[in-house]
């Protein structure tokens, strides 16, 4: 089978790779489409230089091989259904998976291919591997919505850590991917109220189309907004921090979703936050829990326009190379390949 590897900034290349057979607890799932996210985006920039690797980690497809222990059991994927796969390592052992922290695992994420090149996932592929129990159905659906299950349980990590309860005012800060699938998730969660801020005024625009209650750039959020009871950061920079704290009324939640550059600081008054009861959290990864929620959302059809407007382009594997290109250099929500 065909996998893409990046070998070098701006380089993409497709190698052979063994057809992969699954194991007594496995399902091999042939590939339909695989998402493109920051990761790889800094990978073909050079901004994260690990080379050689195979990444793709967003994947959805039909499974084609189930193995012999999971087989016919009831809850497991059979061949011919479509999924979204969890292709997280989690050890199950270590301190933060026996709290039920798995997507904290302290075991090294990754694998190899074969030859011994490095693996984040391996998606970009005609087929992938996976145990049963991270293969999740996703009903008739499109492919494309599928492939949104692993940003999607993210976001659903998110908001489940913020503990998002209906009637709740939201603001997310980004109007990107994620931004804009937060968007989609507080709404169907019952947010009374959720608004979007960034500097783009057509990702501005385009959100208060998709139901943003308002939109405004961050110098007139609090003006626009009013004090919200969840700040959802998907945009991390200097002064965001700030700048949510002053929009989070007492008794609310920060969530710091997207990560920040590790050189910047934020200056917090713990006073502040005592006085106000306001909690300052992070967020990062997804657990099962969520890829549950994930999966059965995208099922049910419930956010199918929501996902229709993230897909900027798709591209059949063998254009790998352009997929990249075009979601590294140009300003999407989301590229998949497949």
């Amino acid at each position: 089978m065909r996998v893409a590897v990046v070998t070098g900034p701006g380089e993409v290349d497709l190698r052979e790779e063994p057809t992969p057979v699954a194991d007594l607890d496995e399902v091999v799932v042939e590939v339909g489409a695989t998402g493109l996210c920051t990761m790889e985006r800094r990978l073909f920039l050079g901004i994260k230089k690990i080379y050689p690797v195979a990444p793709g980690h967003e994947v959805a497809g039909r499974v084609v091989e189930v193995g012999d222990a999971v087989a016919g059991l009831p809850g497991v994927p059979q061949v011919g259904d479509t999924v979204t796969v969890d292709l997280l390592t989690r050890c199950g052992a270590c301190t933060a998976c026996r709290r039920g922290r798995s997507s904290l695992c302290k075991q090294p994420q990754g694998g190899e291919l074969s030859d011994g090149t490095l693996s984040f996932g391996a998606g970009l592929a005609d087929y992938v591997t996976v145990k049963a129990k991270q293969a999740y159905g996703t009903g008739s659906a499109r492919i494309e919505h599928a492939a949104m299950g692993e940003p999607l349980a993210c976001v659903a990590h998110s908001l489940r850590l913020g503990g998002l309860r209906a009637g709740d005012r939201v603001a997310v800060v980004g109007a990107g991917y994620m931004g804009r699938l937060h968007l989609a998730l507080a709404r169907q969660a019952g947010a009374a109220s959720c608004g979007l801020i960034d500097l783009s005024p057509e990702r501005l625009a385009e959100g208060l189309e998709a139901g943003a209650a308002w939109a405004a750039i961050p110098s007139e959020a609090l003006e626009a907004g009013g004090k919200q009871d969840l700040v959802f950061v998907t945009a991390g920079a200097q002064g965001v921090l700030e700048a949510a704290l002053k929009m989070c009324d007492d008794g609310g939640t920060i969530v710091l979703y997207g990560a920040f550059p590790k050189d910047v600081a934020a200056t917090v008054s713990p006073d502040y936050l005592h006085h106000h009861e306001v909690t300052l959290l992070g967020a990062y990864s997804q657990e099962p829990e969520d890829w549950t929620q994930a999966a059965a959302l995208i099922a049910s059809g419930r956010i199918a326009e929501d996902l229709d407007a993230l897909v900027t382009a798709r591209f059949p594997l063998e254009d790998v190379g352009k997929a990249f290109d075009l979601a590294a250099n140009s300003p999407v929500y989301r590229v998949l390949v497949g």
